[in-house]
């Protein structure tokens, strides 16, 4: 039986428009003919004719947040506690770095949500109709992951307001089945902002801020953003690999997530 890998992630790269201004990658990269001086102060009297060809090392020095590229957020992301529904009670909320590796390499399920409008708030009862629809019963700690139509537009201009988001109750639905790691090809788990904040505009509700995320607070999960080529995996059948980043106290973590298919 073969296996095959199907890269989920995406690159950390300049000048794509995966995040809002101000929170953008910034890469300086140095290749092997800037780096001759680097190396000489490591060995000194060291010279570009002492080098192969010339050329020394490549390196880059990156700025970036926890949640540029694709990557992880703990419940810590969300609020300063979780659990609150479960026995026992509220607790002060995960950090990154206390991601238990065992829920990170998991059989998944796809929601293909594409064809659901920008903006648009997944309900539980839509979750429901499409476990449904693809014939699954979720198991504690499936790993879920959200097709949106965000993932087609990555590298857009549009990409930042495209896809729907789940809501609060879709999210629950999840978590009080146990699940404990999801994940979505869009921006963010919620809904867009840009659309959010023109529902907020009308009705001041601030019910429908973050509402996914907010789930947290009653269940604690971790849950993925910027995911891509979802569209290559079928609804079941296969498993998610998507260990963290350790960042000590962190909100999130880089996460190179990749899909394991079997035969």
């Amino acid at each position: 039986m073969t296996r095959r890998l199907i890269d989920i992630s995406i690159p950390l790269e300049v000048g794509v428009p995966s995040d809002p201004p101000g929170m953008q990658v910034r890469i300086d990269y140095t290749d092997h003919t800037q780096s001759v001086a680097q190396m000489a102060g490591a060995f000194p009297g060291l010279t570009e004719a002492d080098l192969p060809d010339g050329e020394g090392w490549a390196v880059e020095r990156v700025t970036i947040s926890t949640h540029n590229g694709t990557h992880m957020d703990a419940p810590w992301h969300f609020h300063s506690t979780q659990d609150a529904a479960l026995p026992g009670g509220a607790r002060a909320a995960d950090t990154i770095d206390k991601a238990p590796l065992d829920w990170c390499y998991r059989p998944a399920v796809k929601l293909d949500f594409r064809g659901k409008p920008d903006g648009h708030v997944v309900a539980a009862a839509e979750v429901e109709a499409e476990l449904a629809r693809i014939g699954h019963s979720l198991a504690p700690l499936d790993i879920v992951l959200v097709n949106t139509r965000a993932g087609a537009l990555y590298g857009e201009a549009g990409y930042l307001d495209a896809g729907c988001g789940m809501g609060r109750e879709a999210t629950l639905y999840l978590t009080s089945r146990g699940v404990r790691v999801v994940g979505t090809d869009a921006w963010s788990w919620d809904a867009p902002f840009s659309h959010t904040a023109k529902l907020w505009a009308k009705n001041r509700d601030p019910a429908i801020i973050w509402e996914g995320h907010k789930a947290g607070r009653d269940i604690g999960y971790y849950q993925m953003e910027k995911l891509h080529n979802l569209e290559a995996l079928p609804a079941t059948g296969f498993e998610v690999i998507c260990f963290p980043v350790k960042v000590k106290g962190a909100s999130a973590g880089w996460t190179r997530a990749v899909a394991l298919l079997e035969g």
